[in-house]
């Protein structure tokens, strides 16, 4: 069952573009060619000049967690904490059956 995705990140005050530009450059590298994985929106948050949203979609939640387990092995993530300034948050979602 198809999945979504939604995290929603903080960057350190006036770093929002660093982060956005690394979340580009980790979808480009990693994102399109992993199983399962169908694509991302990025979202700014009115209101707030730091913070971001992205909803990705996944084919299965099996899928996503292959995907996560392979990253932190990797450590594909671990830039992510220093851009941050404060832990992200995952929801993830699927349709009502």
């Amino acid at each position: 069952m198809a999945i979504k995705v939604i995290v929603e990140l903080t960057a350190h005050p006036g770093r929002r573009d660093e982060l956005v530009r690394w979340l580009d450059d980790l979808v480009a590298s990693q994102g399109a060619d992993q199983p399962g994985f169908i694509g991302s929106t990025r979202y700014e948050v009115l209101g707030d000049p730091d913070a971001l949203v992205e909803i990705a979609d996944w084919e299965s939640a099996d899928a996503r967690a292959a995907h996560m387990e392979q990253a932190a092995v990797s450590g594909a993530y671990a830039p992510l904490a220093e851009m941050l300034a404060a832990p992200f948050r995952v929801t993830v979602v699927s349709e009502l059956a």
